[in-house]
């Protein structure tokens, strides 16, 4: 038998035994004739190697994050300690008796998030906010099909986010946009225009995309419900009302939560992220499996829901998320509450404050996060949102994120979090005002940035139509 380290003719200095692994399936051309050539360093030189590239990147460490719509809080370095205990290093096929810690934290983030939400049910399996809402509306469409009523309908207002309808149309529904009004909300009148029996649902995100509270969402429920349709909460936008109102009393039916979003925890880079779905009382046996139940005496995954979707995830979600955003609750307490209140007074100091020098399209009181517009730079000297957005690197800023909703021309969306202190929103704001009065005056400064980051400006066109993927040495 021919083994890795046998064809390496053992020059990695690793002692060669029977226990090495058995590579007589490889192809011969696919196996190493000589030794591996690599790099000999230091430990010093690998670690100011990284050093390095950590420096070419912005983090929230480093400075201000208004990622708006993707609530890019701080995070507590603590959550990232508990998680790595050694008691949550666990496998997750150990049988329920060898893991009653984790699964009553597990249990507990579920009555926690049902309360803060107002449902009666709950799953912490999805690992997305994405995920959650495809999670929803395939419990929403097996619910119709349970009681024998075809509806092939979703409604989706021009505003939503644009996993909205990704997710509907993935669950098997086809999608019915509908207009926003003059004040950036939901228009009742075309809402009842598309409204008939095929709508199974409605996806609203509240506030919505532009950081605008839909006043008349308990008209909409009313309109959904008598209707014989449900309503769908996209809790993306979670963090502006926290502690003060919840998708139940709105009268919606299935919600989801981004942990890493609402409840502090990495977000970005592609993951781990969490997206629970909660539902109403009527939906919860629809809820994939397992969920985790409390007998009195033990806690346990249970499996015995009779109209369950099935599992959405391997196992039951991406746990050290779960104990991160508990960690966070339990740390917040109460002032979960206070969290909301500040991230909405932030916001509304930042759009007050900016409002004199770029166009602000719906020019209403805003919850978390708010949209201005580019467009009066790009008409008087062709600055663009996205010659705005580079400028602000030179800022120490991370440009917010731009051209979303598309409701908006040249959108800017800001949302501050509660996570910064008004020095800093500031500091943002004299850098704005800065770029204003630059791109009137001097405009070839900005359509030139960034100019003190370590990559300056690229061709967009050019790395789009042509991108090297090649890794160079």
């Amino acid at each position: 038998m021919k083994t890795i380290f046998e064809k390496s003719n053992g020059t990695d200095g690793i002692n060669l035994t029977d226990e090495n692994i058995n590579i007589d399936f490889l192809p011969s051309d696919l196996l190493r004739n000589d030794e591996t050539k690599l790099p000999q360093l230091s430990e010093l030189d690998v670690m100011r190697h990284y050093k390095e590239l950590s420096d070419m990147n912005f983090c929230i460490e480093k400075g201000f994050y208004p990622l708006g719509s993707c609530t890019m809080k701080y995070n507590p370095k603590v959550n990232e300690f508990l998680a790595g205990l050694e008691g949550f290093n666990i496998h997750p096929n150990m049988d329920d008796n060898d893991v009653q810690g984790s699964l009553e934290l597990m249990y507990n983030l579920q009555k926690v998030l049902l309360e803060v939400t107002g449902m009666d049910a709950i799953t912490l399996q999805p690992s997305a906010g994405a995920h959650g809402e495809m999670t929803g509306m395939m419990i929403i469409k097996k619910y119709f099909d349970t009681i024998g009523e075809k509806r092939t309908k979703v409604i989706i207002p021009d505003s939503a986010h644009g996993t909205n309808p990704a997710s509907a149309k993935m669950s098997g529904f086809d999608i019915v946009e509908i207009k926003s009004n003059s004040k950036g909300q939901v228009d009742i009148e075309a809402l009842k225009a598309v409204l008939d029996k095929d709508v199974a649902a409605i996806m609203l995100t509240n506030p919505n995309t532009l950081g605008i509270f839909e006043e008349n969402v308990e008209q909409i429920s009313e309109i959904m419900h008598k209707n014989g349709s449900l309503l769908y909460y996209d809790g993306a936008n979670f963090n502006a009302i926290m502690g003060h109102t919840n998708p139940k009393l709105m009268g919606f039916d299935v919600v989801h939560l981004n942990l890493h979003k609402t409840f502090s925890t990495p977000h970005g880079g592609g993951g781990p992220g969490a997206g629970p779905v909660a539902v109403v009382d009527k939906l919860k046996e629809y809820l994939p499996v397992p969920v985790i139940d409390f007998d009195g005496n033990k806690y346990f995954r249970n499996y015995n829901l009779k109209n369950s979707i099935g599992n959405v995830k391997d196992f039951y979600g991406n746990f050290s998320v779960l104990v991160k955003a508990y960690a966070y609750i339990l740390m917040m307490g109460k002032n979960l509450k206070n969290a909301s209140e500040n991230a909405v007074l932030n916001a509304n100091y930042l759009k007050e404050k900016l409002k004199p020098y770029y166009d602000l399209p719906y020019d209403e009181p805003c919850m978390h996060e708010f949209v201005l517009s580019g467009e009066k730079q790009k008409h008087e000297n062709g600055v663009s949102t996205l010659n705005i957005a580079k400028a602000l690197m030179d800022g120490n800023t991370h440009p917010p994120t731009v051209y979303f909703p598309l409701i908006v021309h040249e959108a800017i969306m800001i949302e501050p979090t509660e996570s910064e202190q008004k020095e800093k929103l500031d500091e943002f704001v004299e850098t704005m005002i800065k770029i204003a009065n630059e791109a009137k005056n001097n405009p070839e400064k900005i359509l030139s940035a960034p100019h003190t980051t370590p990559v300056k400006k690229i061709d967009e066109v050019l790395a789009a139509r042509h991108p090297d993927l090649k890794y160079n040495n």
